[in-house]
């Protein structure tokens, strides 16, 4: 293996420790541990793992060091979020992020899309239910900034507050969301494949 193909796999295995005990995004936990490595003396120039390879090591590290807690935590935040996609059902919110993707812990945040048609109806909607919620506009690397609302959410089952950042997409965008990553995995799921998710780990979970 080449020095900088070993130097990058040490970047995805530090960022998946800080993904798992920070609840880091991938993007934050690859630049994080990529200083750590430099600072510690790591030679040469490696590029940075791509977030399939983060997730890779997130699942390896999942297996051999939460396998008792993991998957309880995981149901309780995917059942979180779909009560909220329930409350929102009419901006057709789609579940992505570790929750979806089935490598949330208790420190993960639930990240769910809403597709407007005025990005300013998402807040409306919930000023009516008089839920509380910060604001603030991020800049994902690519296309223009997005506006996030984060709402602060108790969960029994996990005895804390998880955050649920609902991130307001344009209407038109849902087919583009809707694409795989390279290994045919989808990125995000409506609420239709999410209570199919939850039944079918359930049972899994039951028969185990």
């Amino acid at each position: 293996m080449h020095p900088n193909d070993t130097l990058t796999t040490a970047i995805a295995a530090q960022a998946a420790s800080l993904v798992l005990e920070q609840g880091l995004e991938y993007g934050a936990a690859k630049a994080k541990a990529a200083r750590a490595l430099a600072r510690q003396g790591g030679s040469g120039r490696a590029a940075l793992p791509s977030n399939e390879e983060v997730e890779d090591a997130v699942r390896e590290q999942l297996a051999l060091f939460f396998a008792d807690t993991q998957p309880g935590e995981l149901d309780a935040l995917r059942r979180l979020a779909l009560r909220w996609m329930d409350r929102l059902s009419v901006f057709r919110p789609h579940l992505g992020g570790a929750v979806w993707r089935g490598t949330a812990t208790r420190h993960s945040a639930i990240h769910i899309d809403l597709y407007c048609d005025d990005g300013k109806s998402a807040e409306i909607a919930l000023l009516d239910l008089g839920i509380a919620f910060d604001s603030q506009q991020v800049d994902r690397g690519h296309g223009p900034a997005q506006d996030v609302l984060t709402v602060y959410t108790a969960c029994r089952e996990l005895g804390t507050s998880v955050p649920v950042h609902l991130i307001v997409q344009d209407h038109d965008a849902l087919r583009g969301a809707l694409k795989p990553d390279a290994r045919g995995r989808t990125w995000r799921g409506d609420g239709v494949a999410l209570r199919r998710l939850i039944d079918t780990t359930s049972a899994s979970r039951v028969a185990t």
